[in-house]
């Protein structure tokens, strides 16, 4: 897959207790990334955040069973970023998604061995 030039970014902001169907959502929005052909994703744990009901999250030893925030990167073209755009939306109840443009320097993978 050739991915060089103008590029649209995804950041997903979310809790690492969101679900989706039964299963974390972070997994369910990687899964999609996947199932639309994205060139990729990254899943971040953060350490400590807040959000829209500014209520701290962190990773303090004595608060180890908090919801710690998550943040996932998507890149990849606008024509393939647009349209899971509003299932994202649908995806995500508390958080956010910002979108921005990005310059792809370089996209790369190793060559798969051939079978023997």
């Amino acid at each position: 897959m050739n991915l060089e030039g103008d590029g649209l970014l995804v950041r997903i902001f979310i809790g690492e207790q969101d679900h989706w169907h039964g299963k974390p959502l972070y997994e369910a929005i990687v899964a999609k990334a996947r199932e639309s052909g994205l060139a990729g994703a990254t899943v971040l744990r953060g350490m400590m955040g807040f959000g829209a009901k500014s209520r701290i999250h962190t990773a303090k030893i004595l608060r180890l069973s908090e919801d710690l925030p998550i943040v996932i990167e998507l890149v990849d073209s606008a024509e393939k970023i647009q349209p899971i755009l509003p299932l994202f939306e649908e995806m995500v109840g508390d958080g956010m998604i910002t979108l921005e443009k990005v310059q792809v320097i370089a996209y790369r993978g190793s060559p798969r061995p051939k079978p023997a």
